[in-house]
């Protein structure tokens, strides 16, 4: 019987071995847990990290890819513009240029007929001068004529008052 007393009280040292033993493995099991926590915990914030980081040069991308389609766009729009602009100006160099080619051949036209004018202008001062001197010599034909008529009236009346 001796053998077995002594049995009984190494019982309860197994069981508080063994609740030791149950609580150590607890207390490790939860140890485990938390730092699979820790470690899920540092995955997650590692992995939101990774998410905020890809999702800004994601949207930096979209960014640059969005001016880019805005700048094709734009540049559509004043190729365009220009294109209008380049038919307008086409359009206006060449009235302005029938306009030249207009004014030009009525200067050639009012050229001819100024020196038409001019011609026929100065013909009818030729004619006037000839008249002019026509009429002098009619004149100073006169003149010598009355003043050889007057000469020989005076010496007729000087031979004859002085005889």
């Amino acid at each position: 019987r001796r053998s077995r007393r002594p049995a009984p009280a190494a019982l309860p040292e197994e069981e508080e071995d063994r609740l030791l033993q149950l609580q150590a493995q607890a207390l490790a099991e939860e140890e485990a847990a938390k730092r699979k926590s820790e470690m899920l915990t540092q995955f997650l914030k590692d992995k939101l990290a990774r998410e905020e980081q890809s999702s800004a040069l994601n949207l930096n991308k979209i960014n640059t890819q969005w001016r880019a389609v805005l700048r094709a766009a734009k540049a559509r729009g004043l190729r365009a513009d220009l294109d209008a602009l380049s038919q307008s100006f086409a359009r206006v160099a060449d009235c302005k240029d029938s306009a030249i080619q207009a004014l030009a051949t009525e200067l050639v036209e009012a050229e001819a007929q100024h020196g038409r004018a001019l011609s026929g202008h100065l013909h009818n001062v030729d004619r006037l001068l000839q008249l002019q001197r026509g009429r002098l010599r009619c004149l100073r034909q006169d003149y010598d004529a009355e003043l050889q008529a007057m000469q020989r009236d005076f010496e007729a009346e000087r031979c004859a008052g002085g005889g």
